[in-house]
């Protein structure tokens, strides 16, 4: 694992896009601090770093579109494959990587506080939680990129479609009011979602079988709960996303101070789940 990883962060700087993409997020996290820190006076660089959360949207897809789509589509995945190296490491290495990149504006950014102190109160413990959970966030959305890269061979649509499930992360507050209230409502948003889980079960087994008693089975359990007690479904559909807003973790630091420890553990969680998926991915290939 760890020639792999040395392997892939050298490859960052050779071609460039580490070295964007750190000039990049560093520089537009300057702007915003001398916008607010600086010359607005505001004594919390959280603010800024809540700023720039749009930046996500196009920094993460530059940096993760090549991870695995590059290496299936110049064929040189087989030689990874046929490695002694395991699938897991083989993710690992490439992952950490991307993390060591990202990690370096992350320390850049520890800096900025120490500028607030010269010009006034500083407030330390927030600032750096802040970072800290900014960081953490930043490494969901990058084992985000990774799975997607990973299910194809093609960067531009890595790319195209990292931004577009970020996107969705990022507005995700603002779509939770589009969610339907009612009972049956509620009820086929969660059809829905098991149809969802069913169909990714059935790509990845290829067992029609399973599929088909699942998806009967959930079917058949969803609508005797309706028949039931119908109320169970009202406004459910929003109590379980509104659990998935990455975002408000961070907001919850950066203008409460209020660190979320359970949103640390969903964060932790996601990236697991993500890696694990990309693990997955690769493997099916990999025996197909």
């Amino acid at each position: 694992m760890l020639a792999i990883y040395k392997r892939e962060f050298k490859s960052y700087f050779y071609s460039m896009t580490g070295s964007i993409f750190i000039a990049f997020l560093t520089f537009m996290t300057g702007i915003y601090f001398m916008a607010y820190n600086l010359n607005s006076g505001y004594p919390y660089f959280s603010y800024s770093l809540e700023g720039v959360m749009f930046i996500f949207l196009v920094a993460v897809p530059i940096l993760t579109m090549r991870s695995f789509s590059e290496e299936r589509r110049s064929r040189t995945d087989q030689l990874l494959l046929t490695s002694p190296v395991s699938v897991g490491k083989m993710v690992m290495g490439k992952y950490f990587a991307m993390v060591t990149v990202f990690l370096i504006p992350c320390v850049l950014f520890c800096a900025y506080p120490l500028i607030i102190s010269t010009q006034g109160t500083a407030y330390f413990k927030n600032d750096y939680t802040s970072i800290l959970v900014f960081f953490l966030l930043g490494c969901v959305y990058i084992s985000i990129g990774s799975f997607i890269s990973a299910m194809t061979e093609s960067q531009i649509i890595a790319a195209i479609g990292t931004f577009g499930v970020l996107m969705v992360i990022y507005l995700w507050d603002g779509l939770l009011s589009f969610l339907p209230s009612s009972a049956f409502g509620g009820m086929a948003g969660i059809w829905m979602m098991l149809t969802l889980c069913v169909l990714f079960v059935y790509n990845m087994t290829k067992n029609g079988l399973l599929s088909v008693g699942i998806e009967g089975i959930g079917t058949i359990v969803l609508i005797v709960i309706y028949v039931v007690d119908s109320s169970l479904y009202e406004g459910i559909l929003s109590t379980i996303f509104e659990k998935f807003a990455l975002v408000s973790t961070f907001t919850s630091v950066a203008e409460n101070n209020l660190l979320d420890i359970g949103g640390i553990v969903m964060y932790l969680t996601l990236i697991g789940v993500f890696l694990f998926l990309t693990v997955q991915s690769i493997q099916k290939r990999r025996f197909s």
